[in-house]
């Protein structure tokens, strides 16, 4: 059976306390056909030490470091450059693969003929401990759907090189993950997740991503430097984002059993 490359973008910022346990999620996959492409971005802690040492152990393992600190899009496209697979994944380093991740997504793919999936993932503390909270998303997501709400975790997304090329990645600081799927969206018009949690999201109490002020002045950004709209009619579709985030998403959240 064909294994194709699969190429897993990871960047890093003073990611010592979870980037060893993030890289042996990957390397516990069923699927063993992989790299990971590992850019640092001027981190001032111990990462890059403890990433080299691992890569010692396993060649499938490259990393770099930026030249001065520039954000995690960045980050992502210098590692972009240097992937060879017929797939890109994504995995932020303080983030977790369930073991059979790869192997179930790119079967899912390979059965209906898909270039872009994502999944379901399930949400953990700082210290790995679960939430009992799962995100789900759509059934068949359109581009409209994902224009006022990011349904898409960055942690399950994979897409075939062959279909979209190397797609760049915004520099902006936040959302361009959620850049990064309406450009695809725009391609395929409606993307199928697989329908159960292949991964799981750290919840960090001092991320950027927690802040909901933030979440409003980066999406905010989207609206006017992605799509390049007007002052007001950002506004407008902001409200619309608003009423997405507060009244429909949440229906996608659903409460589970302890399963790490």
């Amino acid at each position: 059976m064909e294994s194709p490359l699969v190429s897993v973008i990871i960047p890093t910022f003073n990611s010592e306390k979870f980037i060893s346990d993030a890289i042996f999620s990957v390397q516990n996959q069923s699927y063993l056909n992989w790299e990971i492409i590992l850019v640092d971005d001027c981190s001032t802690d111990a990462t890059l030490s403890i990433v080299s040492e691992m890569a010692l152990n396993d060649k499938r393992i490259k990393y770099s470091k930026l030249s001065k600190n520039s954000g995690t899009g960045v980050a992502r496209n210098s590692a972009l450059a240097e992937a060879k697979g017929k797939y890109i994944a994504f995995l932020d380093a303080d983030d977790l693969w369930k073991a059979n991740k790869l192997e179930l997504q790119l079967n899912f793919m390979k059965t209906n003929k898909l270039p872009f999936t994502f999944s379901f993932y399930d949400c953990i503390d700082e210290e790995g401990k679960p939430l009992n909270k799962r995100v789900e998303a759509p059934i068949n997501l359109s581009y409209r759907q994902l224009f006022f709400c990011n349904y898409i975790g960055n942690l399950t997304a994979i897409y075939d090189v062959n279909c979209f090329g190397k797609i760049p990645i915004s520099s902006i600081r936040k959302r361009q993950d959620w850049m990064l799927w309406l450009t695809v969206l725009k391609k395929i018009k409606v993307a199928h997740p697989v329908t159960e949690s292949l991964a799981y999201y750290r919840v960090r109490d001092n991320s950027i991503s927690t802040s909901k002020f933030d979440l409003i002045k980066y999406n905010f950004a989207v609206y006017r430097k992605y799509h390049g709209f007007s002052f007001l009619f950002a506004v407008a579709c902001m409200k619309l984002f608003l009423f997405t985030q507060l009244l429909i998403k949440p229906w996608y959240i659903k409460t589970i059993k302890p399963s790490i």
